[in-house]
Order: structure tokens, then sequence, then C-alpha cells
């Protein structure tokens, strides 16, 4: 079912990003083989279908709110996608322990620092999640620059060129033994890279 579910939604979204949004996918040697968090800022309900087809080679699971499996039949069809719900506001044990398990497999999880999307564009702060399940599963955390989805169909840009970057992954073990007794925030590490990488697409734009 995943198969079918998978042409019938992520392959007209790849001729959108590939043709017509004339999409720039990069870094993707940066993921690692093996289980790992793919950690995107979140601009737009496009970013999820961009994620994962610019990963189409893997099994990629979204960590998605929980009110958008209210409608058994859009619950149903993302979940075929691999989407499983998380509720916000409180730590969701269960929504937990499906993405560790899912780590463990080998598989990619994707979940958004920020928690929800950006009504302004601007990068918001991280939320606990991130650094909790990283820490759990014991994966790399690789931060993900998304550019441009934003103005998808929008008034002022019918067709924005959109990108997607691939930083290096950040390891947990090394921010740890970076100074004996401090308590790094993953997530801040994160937003830090994804704010360098935009940063830098903005200069080149100039």
């Amino acid at each position: 079912m995943y198969s079918v579910i998978y042409f019938l939604v992520w392959v007209p979204c790849w001729f959108l990003f590939r043709v017509l949004l004339r999409w720039q996918v990069s870094g993707l040697e940066n993921v690692p083989a093996g289980g790992a968090i793919i950690a995107p800022n979140h601009q737009s309900f496009w970013d999820i279908p961009l994620v994962g087809i610019a990963l189409r080679q893997r099994r990629v699971h979204f960590m998605a709110k929980s009110e958008l499996f209210q409608n058994p039949v859009f619950a149903w069809v993302i979940r075929s996608l691999l989407a499983f719900p998380v509720k916000r506001g409180a730590p969701d044990r269960s929504a937990i322990r499906y993405a560790i398990e899912k780590l463990t497999e080998g598989d990619l999880v994707t979940i958004f620092p920020e928690g929800t999307r950006s009504k302004t564009g601007n990068l918001g702060a991280p939320e606990a999640g991130l650094s909790l399940i990283a820490a759990k599963a014991g994966v790399p955390v690789v931060p993900v620059a998304i550019c441009g989805t934003r103005e998808i169909f929008s008034k002022t840009c019918l067709f924005p060129q959109i990108s997607i970057h691939f930083a290096e992954p950040v390891l947990l073990g090394e921010l740890q033994g970076s100074e004996a007794g401090v308590k790094v925030d993953v997530g801040m590490v994160v937003m830090e890279k994804i704010a360098a990488v935009l940063a830098q697409n903005k200069e080149m734009k100039k």
C-alpha cells in the first residue's frame, strides 16, 4: 500500500518540485546510512513532501500533529505515507516510543524542531522533544534548511525556486563531551546550523 500511495501523492509533488519550482537539493551525503533524525525548519505543508521526495531512497517517517489524524480518510493517507501522530503541549510517550523504535530499526524520522509552522517565515525556538528522542535513541540529528516553500502558490510568486540542504549531522556524544558538566541543547545547535545555511543562501541571492 505504501508504494501505491507514494506513487499517487509523491510523483505529482516530484514534478512540481523538480520541474515547476526548479528545486535545489544538496548535502544528501550528510545523511547517515543508519537511523537518524531529520530536523528541518518548518515553513509550509509542502515541507513534508519535499523532505520525503528528496530522501526517496530511504524509509522516512514523519512526526505530525494529532489534529491531522481526525479525518479518517486523510489519516489513512498520511499513515500510508509513514506519518504518525504526536499530541502537542505535553510529552507524548506513545509517539516518543514509536519514533525511537523506528530509529533503532535504521529508518529516518523527521521531526520539526520548532513543533509548528512559522507564521512569519522566521525561525522559531526548538521544543524539547527533539533532544529527548535523540538522546534516548542515540542517533545523529541532521539539520535541514528549507527555503522557498512558504511562497508556493502565493500571490507574490506562484512558482518560487525552492531549496533543501542537509547539513552535517549533529552527534550527541561530541556535543556532550565538548564541555565537561555542560548540558548542550541539541535543538538549539540544530537551529543555529539551519540559520547559518539560510543566511548563506540569502547572501548568495543578493
